[in-house]
């Protein structure tokens, strides 16, 4: 048998010995600690989860401490990449981040594209509107123009509790806010942090709006993690369950929503603790 002739068996054995081997299978957990860096997506734009200080020119916020806290016990550099609301999956699904810290709501048809960690805070929708306009209750809103953030849960939760409301979306919170003020909709629908944070910010102007009783439903928010990384899974949640434990969520809720925070919340109602899911 020629030299040749000898490799080319040679080599054949080996590839018939590696087919009967399972495939390697690339861990996201054991990349991320490999390159020394947690890339995580944030809105930037939704005070106070995380928005860009004024001073600094940072990114700062709830999620955004959440995010510091998880680099620093995986020991890794944190990088934290501005998205828009309507990018945050694709940017995940295709791995140009590692993680999304995003106002991101549970949702069970989430579920099916990406996993999520335990609850990071839970809130609910409401409606703001000028008392101008004369709409005291959301039904109110039936045949008329309302604003609200492109890509996320607020369109077709309005459009589920008012059936024929036209809605006009933005890319993001800060424009839909100016749209209301500029009369280009009857009424705002976003999460009510972000409307009490919106209000806030109207000072004087206050008297001019007011921010519906109703609920139009809750929104559990949580991190965002590619579909199939468990081990980076259970990173992530035992990372929350130590903050919880040891009291650090509970000063994080307060240092950012709590009685002496600009949107000054009672107290915390939720525990960092489970897998809540909206509908």
């Amino acid at each position: 048998m020629s030299l040749n002739r000898r490799h080319a068996v040679a080599l054949l054995a080996l590839f018939a010995t590696m087919s009967g081997l399972p495939s390697a299978h690339a861990d996201q957990l054991d990349d991320i600690k490999k390159k020394g860096e947690l890339v995580v997506g944030v809105l930037g734009t939704d005070e106070p989860n995380s928005f860009i200080d004024a001073k600094t020119r940072d990114f700062v916020g709830y999620e955004v401490d959440l995010a510091h806290a998880l680099a620093a016990k995986l020991g890794v550099k944190l990088k934290l990449k501005q998205l828009a609301v309507a990018a945050r999956i694709p940017e995940l699904q295709q791995g140009r981040v590692d993680l999304l810290a995003a106002s991101l709501t549970h949702t069970k048809e989430r579920e099916a594209v990406i996993d999520f960690s335990l609850t990071t805070f839970v809130t609910g929708q409401k409606v703001m509107v000028k008392k101008a306009s004369g709409i005291t209750a959301v039904p109110q809103l039936s045949g008329k123009k309302v604003v609200t953030v492109k890509g996320g849960t607020q369109e077709p939760n309005i459009r589920k509790a008012v059936p024929n409301v036209d809605v006009v979306t933005f890319e993001t919170g800060p424009q839909a806010f100016q749209a209301l003020q500029q009369g280009k909709g009857l009424a705002l629908v976003n999460d009510e942090v972000s409307l009490l944070d919106q209000f806030a910010k109207l000072g004087p102007l206050q008297a001019q709006y007011q921010i519906l009783d109703q609920n139009l439903s809750v929104e559990p928010l949580a991190i965002g993690i590619k579909k199939g990384e468990a081990k980076l899974k259970a990173q992530v949640d035992g990372v929350l369950r130590e903050l919880e434990k040891s009291g650090e969520a509970d000063r994080l809720f307060n240092k950012w929503y709590g009685p002496t925070s600009k949107l000054k919340f009672p107290r915390r109602t939720f525990k960092i603790d489970s897998d809540k899911v909206d509908g």
